[in-house]
């Protein structure tokens, strides 16, 4: 176990850094009794994933954050081999922040029956014990997109959860979905953990932030990038002007035409489009309830948008208000 020393004003804070099983274990009796929060990423952290800590922080006495990028959720042709990795960066932000321990495991620490085919980066989930989240949640959007993706998702996060053990888990809802999973895992495992949505983190275009955003190296490429916000924000403008002259407490409007004429104003016809335009993978609406597809546009509906800049996938989401 390595302890890094930061000076944060009045005192040095120590951050763990912890690489086996038996240094978390070691610590968390040390901690036994005080409130852990926990932060599970994919490292190369940004904005978003600092939010994510400072809101931790607040609620919880000490914070873990666990850097790992998990195969199980990649799938052949994927970007697991070239997901950007900046492990010493992200160390060095965690202190800064006061984060208290970060959980570096490695592939054969987390998966020890499982071998990882490096000719498609990806694992094989029939060589492990993996969760299977629930069909509903999982069959449509990325589920469909990324098959087997929710199944990596929600195997690495249970596996964690059992290791770090925390009282609260902070999640951002730019990953809707994924966030729909987790909750439904911990209730129906009857898990001991709360989980702590944080609003979506963007920058100063309204971009959601995302690691991925690091793969960008065009102006193009930057400019297309804007497009899922974009559109968001068109569809939320058309509801709110319709909504106007109508009874707002029920008002629903058709989601069809409205996704139609935004899309063709922000992106114009495909064949207009150039290589590195924004390329939509889906668009939809959802009651976040069930996360199923409805027919209209309602506030309290969720709003899901997925798609391509080039090889680059970006997603962004919106809560319908009036």
């Amino acid at each position: 176990m390595i302890d890094c020393t930061v000076n944060t004003g009045a005192t040095n804070h120590v951050m763990m850094t912890w690489h086996s099983l038996q240094e978390v274990k070691d610590s968390r009796k040390e901690w036994l009794g005080e409130s852990v929060g926990f932060v599970p990423t994919m490292g190369a952290l940004h904005e978003g994933h600092f939010a994510l800590i400072q809101r931790s922080k607040a609620l919880c006495k000490r914070t873990v954050v666990s850097i790992f990028v998990n195969p199980l959720q990649f799938g052949p042709q994927e970007d697991f081999a070239r997901y950007p990795r900046s492990l010493e960066d992200d160390l060095s932000a965690c202190r800064a922040l006061g984060v208290d321990a970060v959980f570096i495991p490695t592939v054969e620490m987390m998966y020890p029956s499982t071998k990882l085919d490096k000719a498609v980066d990806t694992a094989h989930t029939s060589q492990t014990t993996i969760v299977l989240p629930p069909s509903h949640l999982t069959d449509q959007y990325c589920g469909q997109s990324r098959p087997g993706f929710f199944t990596g998702v929600a195997t690495v996060v249970i596996k964690l959860f059992h290791i770090i053990q925390p009282d609260v888990a902070v999640f951002g809802e730019k990953d809707a979905q994924q966030l729909a999973v987790i909750k439904a895992l911990v209730n129906d495992l009857n898990l001991p953990v709360r989980i702590e949505p944080h609003p979506t983190v963007r920058d100063e275009r309204g971009i959601a932030l995302s690691s991925r955003l690091r793969y960008l190296s065009t102006p193009a490429q930057h400019e297309s990038a804007l497009m899922p916000s974009r559109i968001l924000k068109g569809i939320q403008h058309e509801f709110t002007q319709a909504a106007r002259a109508q009874d707002k407490g029920s008002f629903m409007l058709s989601k069809e035409s409205v996704f139609e004429r935004v899309v063709a104003d922000l992106l114009g016809k495909p064949g207009d489009q150039g290589p590195e335009a924004f390329k939509i993978d889906y668009l939809d609406v959802v009651d976040e309830d069930t996360f199923r597809s409805q027919p209209a546009l309602k506030a309290g509906y969720r709003l899901l948008i997925a798609g391509y800049v080039g090889s680059i996938r970006l997603i962004d989401n919106h809560c319908l208000t009036l």
